[in-house]
């Protein structure tokens, strides 16, 4: 389900629409409203480490500190990061450049915690995105929070500037917006690592295995002490594999990858959120490539150990 006029219309509020092209940023939005008086808005959808999801609406010109907002969630410092750009679709059911309070209208939204801005309260009009970037809409306060009412929802108007102390006698202040269940979002990064995973052409042993289970039956038998001396035979795949060599690699992926994302269109695209895109992209990247490399060392050991049972013959003295 996703907004319409007639909604609007239905509970008697009044809006004005202004239809221009599809834009992505605040400051694109403002060539063709921003002269009309209204305040712009700025909308931010995160998530915590839990994958609890919120929706941050704010005046443009608020500056939100992720780091002190987390805390006053009492997430601690680092709680809160970029939802990926696949949640939006499928939990704001919005493509990117279009996140707007009305989302929250969506039944695959209704876990997610809303946010609101203190400063619209003081605007004459604000202006939203209506689930899409080329369109906005412009109508007061106190009509957004009649609409949020309407389909179940609270209008929590918070000053997104502030940052009072959290310690053991000041809890966090914004803690009973943390929402009370967690969301399965999708992660490519797993996916990523998944197929990586069984592509990788590596052997595994299963310490059940007959030959094994032969050779401890024999040791287990045999009360005399033994000597192990290693063959000179050696598996030239172990002795070829370079544990420097895949981490270097992954560095100057990671190192290509950052630079690839800091361009013109993304400055513009994203402004002051840019970081927190490039070291999500970052965070992907690295963690199916870690993973991956982690594969890579567990196998090498188990294959090493199984060359070891093999051209490593126990000799009795």
């Amino acid at each position: 389900m996703g907004y319409s006029k007639e909604q609007l219309l239905e509970l008697q509020i009044p809006f004005v629409t202004y239809e221009h092209p599809a834009v992505t940023t605040v400051d694109a939005q403002a060539k063709y409203v921003g002269h009309l008086g209204g305040a712009l808005s700025k909308n931010l959808f995160l998530k915590d480490k839990k994958n609890r999801l919120y929706l941050i609406s704010a005046l443009a010109d608020t500056k939100v500190d992720l780091k002190v907002l987390s805390t006053r969630l009492g997430l601690g410092k680092g709680g809160l990061r970029m939802s990926p750009e696949e949640a939006l679709q499928e939990i704001l059911q919005v493509p990117l450049g279009c996140v707007t309070p009305f989302a929250v209208i969506n039944e695959s939204a209704c876990h997610v915690s809303l946010l609101l801005d203190q400063g619209f309260r003081a605007q004459d009009c604000c202006f939203f995105h209506p689930l899409s970037n080329d369109m906005t809409i412009s109508l007061k306060s106190q009509d957004l929070d009649k609409f949020l009412r309407s389909i179940g929802k609270e209008s929590p108007y918070v000053d997104l500037e502030a940052n009072p102390p959290v310690g053991k006698d000041q809890p966090p202040d914004l803690a009973s917006f943390v929402p009370s269940g967690s969301t399965v979002l999708p992660d490519p990064s797993e996916t990523a690592s998944s197929n990586l995973q069984s592509s990788t052409n590596h052997t595994f042993v299963d310490n059940k295995s007959p030959l094994v289970a032969a050779k401890v039956a024999k040791t287990s038998s045999n009360s005399q002490k033994v000597d192990i001396k290693p063959s000179k035979a050696v598996n030239p795949s172990i002795s070829s594999f370079s544990s420097g060599q895949p981490l270097d690699e992954i560095v100057e992926k990671a190192a290509t990858l950052v630079l690839s994302e800091i361009t013109k269109d993304t400055i513009n695209q994203h402004g002051e959120q840019l970081g927190l895109v490039v070291s999500d992209s970052i965070r992907k990247y690295l963690g199916s490539e870690l993973k991956h490399l982690a594969v890579i060392y567990k196998n090498t050991a188990y294959t090493e150990g199984f060359h070891a049972g093999i051209h490593y013959q126990p000799k009795r003295s």
